[in-house]
């Protein structure tokens, strides 16, 4: 039998109510079993983060899935918050800031764009994997194995159907990070997790 992962998904979306995507994810990922699901701007409507709450949170888990919306080309302002209260000098990075070392780190987007607009020679010049830069520094430096992204490109106008695929395969992603399956070798050949997701979820190398 596979080893259990302790899987905490931190849920960061301003405007929920006005959300299709990210509400059907996040619903897809509330139920599966050995996962932590936290809505930030619920838990934070004040941006009144609770910093010992949160980093006892990371502790705890050996997980670690940022789920947002892309932003301006970049986080919900509440997580660039979270990111400068909760991973402190000293406890996050530094030369004494180990609690993070090791702890794997998966971040999931959505975007209005479709996938060819993020690319070098579309219409932005920068790819997700360059959007993304800022987010896998700051954990790698925090010693994190980040993942390459779980990424749903054109959500305007996205079909029922096609939303649901997108939500069932989230589903089988959080379960795979949980049981320990994903096959990161093949994985980190691709701009994203779910690029050839069939691939990723056979057996881990």
């Amino acid at each position: 039998m596979p080893s259990q992962q302790s899987v905490l998904v931190l849920f960061a979306h301003p405007a929920l109510e006005k959300s299709r995507v990210n509400a059907c994810l996040a619903e897809s990922a509330c139920d599966v079993g050995g996962v932590t699901f936290h809505d930030l701007y619920e838990a934070y409507p004040e941006f009144d983060i609770d910093i010992q709450r949160e980093q006892q949170l990371l502790t705890t888990h050996s997980t670690i899935v940022l789920q947002h919306p892309m932003s301006w080309y970049s986080t919900p302002a509440l997580v660039k918050q979270w990111q400068d209260l909760v991973l402190e000098h000293g406890w996050a990075y530094g030369s004494r800031g180990t609690a993070l070392v090791g702890k794997r780190c998966l971040s999931v987007i959505s975007t209005g764009g479709r996938e060819d607009t993020y690319r070098h020679d579309g219409p932005r010049g920068d790819s997700m994997t360059d959007l993304l830069s800022p987010l896998r520094k700051t954990f790698e430096l925090c010693g994190m194995d980040y993942l390459p992204p779980f990424v749903v490109h054109g959500t305007h106008g996205m079909s029922a159907a096609r939303l649901d695929a997108h939500a069932r395969d989230y589903r089988k992603v959080l379960e795979a990070l949980r049981d320990d399956s994903l096959n990161l070798t093949r994985a980190r050949q691709y701009p994203r997790l779910n690029w050839r997701l069939d691939e990723i979820l056979s057996s881990p190398s």
